[in-house]
């Protein structure tokens, strides 16, 4: 009885469909995203269409195009979508996923343990749970959604008033701080004196 239960789940029958269904966050509907990634991925997506095109059009033009070398224009175009393409963040009540070329990660934001900021190329805002789950992506996309940050704040409020977050006042108070600026100044840009 127990091997066919357990091969159940390994082929993906209704223990495992259980399993899954039961890690999943509370609330799963999405209430904000991303408002810029469709314009950003479709900058990606011209821009490795337009090397791979301009390669391909010099080599037919030099008259050495074959199929290998058309293989090798195709796939550096490719290459360049994946460099390009950015990660999606959408976010709901008490989660935010961060979908990139490998899947997506969640993590539970009135579970937040741990939010740090890495400085490097580019910074990053990396967030953990309780769960062991872990996401990180460029703060400016909070900075350009207001929703999104307001869902990440909701929850961030609710993981210290639980006590379990106690690592990453001071890069959360730095981009409220950013966020609100930014806020401000759309405002007032937007005023008639």
């Amino acid at each position: 009885m127990g091997r066919r239960q357990l091969s159940k789940a390994r082929a993906g029958g209704p223990v495992a469909r259980t399993a899954r269904t039961k890690a999943r966050p509370p609330g799963g509907a999405v209430l904000a995203h991303d408002r810029g990634w469709r314009r950003e991925a479709r900058a990606a997506w011209y821009c490795g269409a337009a090397l791979a095109g301009v390669l391909v059009l010099a080599d037919l033009a030099r008259g050495g195009l074959d199929g290998p070398r058309a293989a090798c224009w195709t796939g550096l175009g490719a290459l360049l979508l994946a460099v390009l393409l950015p990660q999606r963040v959408t976010a709901g009540d008490g989660w935010l996923a961060v979908r990139g070329l490998l899947g997506e990660k969640r993590v539970r934001t009135d579970l937040l343990t741990q939010v740090r900021r890495a400085d490097g190329m580019t910074p990053r805002l990396v967030l953990r749970d309780a769960g062991g789950n872990r996401v990180e992506f460029d703060p400016q996309v909070l900075v350009a959604n207001p929703l999104l940050w307001h869902r990440l704040d909701t929850g961030v409020r609710r993981a210290r008033e639980s006590g379990l977050l106690r690592e990453g006042g001071a890069p959360l108070a730095e981009l409220a701080e950013r966020i609100d600026g930014e806020g401000a100044r759309r405002l007032l840009d937007g005023c008639e004196w």
